[in-house]
């Protein structure tokens, strides 16, 4: 998972409101969304985690990786962060403080755990556990909010959508964006300047690499939570989609 827009306790109907794009090398094997047991999620057929997911019960969970240059192997792998955490019972606070201790065990981080009550964040790149203020928030391969292009183009196109009545359409829409920033915009992560233009627009469209499945998360004050996934091709054209509702 590469990009995250969350609105947080922003609308009394819908504690959360998440729109993600999951971004990864084309030829990594995948098993689209489905409910497995409780839990609605894809899964990574490599290493067999996921990048994001929602539990019957409330419970959300999402994982993007840090990009910092860093690309020694790690012991564990990422995508066992948020599915450890859909099929457990821990608090999102208590689980984001026993992952803290154990985060030099994967590579570079974000995660992004929570249910009704709260949502927490924190990365093995220097943010430690805390509990997301209410309001629209941008995670991408960085820090929390921090203003990249796609963050900062993403979290007010979610800001609009929401302002007007927050269309599922819309909300789709926005994750299809593929403007171009300028050069001078972007981030210096430590990977070479033709790799910062690929990854750059919302939704990345690249021979080998892209965004690979789209998902929209709405967390209801009651009742299930519920969750759609657009898959999407290698030439960004668009392939099946699950629905958690069907």
């Amino acid at each position: 998972m590469c990009v995250i827009f969350l609105a947080w306790q922003a609308d009394p109907r819908w504690p959360l409101v998440a729109a993600a794009n999951r971004d990864e090398f084309h030829g990594r094997p995948t098993e689209a969304a489905r409910w497995r047991g409780d839990i609605f999620c894809g899964l990574d057929l490599r290493a067999g985690g996921t990048w994001l997911g929602i539990h019957l019960s409330g419970r959300f969970a999402a994982v993007t990786n840090f990009r910092d240059g860093d690309i020694a192997p790690a012991p564990r792998s990422r995508g066992d962060l948020p599915l450890s955490f859909l099929q457990g019972t821990a608090s999102p606070q208590a689980y984001a403080e026993q992952v803290a201790r154990d985060g030099d065990q994967y590579g570079g981080f974000n995660l992004l755990v929570g249910d009704r009550d709260s949502l927490w964040h924190l990365n093995n790149r220097g943010a430690a556990p805390q509990p997301l203020a209410p309001g629209i928030h941008g995670l991408c391969n960085g820090q929390l909010d921090e203003p990249w292009p796609k963050v900062v183009r993403g979290t007010q196109a979610l800001t609009q959508v929401l302002a007007e009545g927050g269309d599922a359409q819309a909300l789709a829409a926005l994750l299809q964006d593929r403007h171009q920033p300028d050069d001078a915009a972007l981030p210096a992560t430590g990977v070479a300047l033709e790799v910062e233009r690929m990854v750059a627009p919302i939704f990345i469209n690249a021979p080998h690499y892209g965004t690979r499945a789209s998902s929209l998360v709405w967390l209801p004050a009651t009742g299930s939570p519920q969750m759609v996934e657009q898959r999407w091709d290698a030439a960004g054209a668009a392939l099946g989609s699950s629905d958690s509702r069907h």
